[in-house]
């Protein structure tokens, strides 16, 4: 059996920014919040940390930041993906150097790879590294998805250890969990769809709502591996109006809005992305105080 980075819930993090770049100090205290709140993992720089708008000066602040504040408390994934295999390799060096615990690479975008491009992509960066990968397949961001067949290739490297699974396509994650076994992980990339992955052998998500809810988030996947079916079941089908309120708008748009009605100082989102709209404030709002 691969490593298993974490079981449960991995929270997606957010950035909060301000006029002089990351503000690190509110930063530290949500991830504190976190882990006070029995999240299992944090996963920086990811979509919804914004990365692709932040400096390579900034990534290496937040990570050393948010390696720091956990301690060793829950593991830290660092996101390094892209779309250039050479400056993914250097990304995830300085990751490494860091200290973090894993790495969350995304398919490349834009250039639109094969399936044999994404073998060898893959397969370059994990030589290039000893830490623990967790490979990441949102087709609906970068017009690329890992097929199945794929990740059993992959899944025959060593540090290739899960997959974050975002294609929505449960048929998908169904052949995956067949084809790979114990030798690739996966971990839901979709808050709405937790526990149908959980019940195809998936073990945990790497979520957005966490965020926001973090002990509901633990205590949903939680119940789910105790036994308790029913309950988490009632806990997925509940915090739908919230996770919808939560996609309104491209990710991460909504959530840094909800972050702000928590009492957190966490900015707007960098351009291209823009602040959520008003009549879907009120609605994430009224979502927000309705998930108890």
């Amino acid at each position: 059996m691969k490593k298993i980075l974490f079981k449960g819930c991995g929270t997606a993090i957010s950035t909060p920014f301000d006029e002089n770049g990351v503000n690190l100090k509110e930063f530290e205290r949500l991830i504190e919040d976190q882990i006070q709140n029995k999240v299992d993992a944090i996963i920086v720089c990811g979509t919804t940390g914004e990365s692709s708008t932040m400096t390579t000066e900034e990534k290496k602040l937040t990570i050393e930041c948010a390696v720091k504040t956990s301690n060793g408390r829950v593991p830290i994934i660092a996101g390094t993906g892209g779309n250039n295999t050479k400056q993914v390799i250097e990304n995830s060096k300085l990751a490494e150097s860091l200290g973090v615990d894993g790495l969350l690479i995304v398919t490349p975008y834009y250039n639109k790879c094969t399936q044999a491009g994404l073998i060898e992509h893959y397969k370059v960066i994990a030589n290039s590294v000893s830490l623990p990968i967790i490979l990441y397949s949102v087709q609906s961001r970068t017009g690329v998805n890992i097929e199945p067949k794929t990740c059993l290739e992959l899944s025959r490297i060593d540090n290739i250890v899960a997959i974050k699974e975002a294609s929505g396509n449960l048929s998908q994650v169904a052949e995956i969990a067949h084809l790979c076994g114990d030798n690739l992980h996966i971990y839901s990339g979709n808050d709405d769809q937790v526990l149908p992955v959980l019940s195809l052998g998936g073990l945990g998500v790497i979520s957005v709502l966490s965020n926001v809810k973090p002990e509901y988030t633990h205590n949903m996947v939680q119940n789910f591996f105790d036994g308790n079916i029913e309950e988490a079941t009632k806990m997925q089908l509940n915090a739908l109006p919230l996770i919808k309120a939560l996609f309104a708008e491209v990710n991460p748009i909504p959530v840094k809005a909800a972050l702000n009605m928590q009492g957190y100082n966490f900015g707007i989102p960098r351009l291209p992305l823009t602040p959520l709209t008003e009549g879907k404030m009120e609605v994430l709002k009224k979502e927000l105080n309705n998930l108890k």
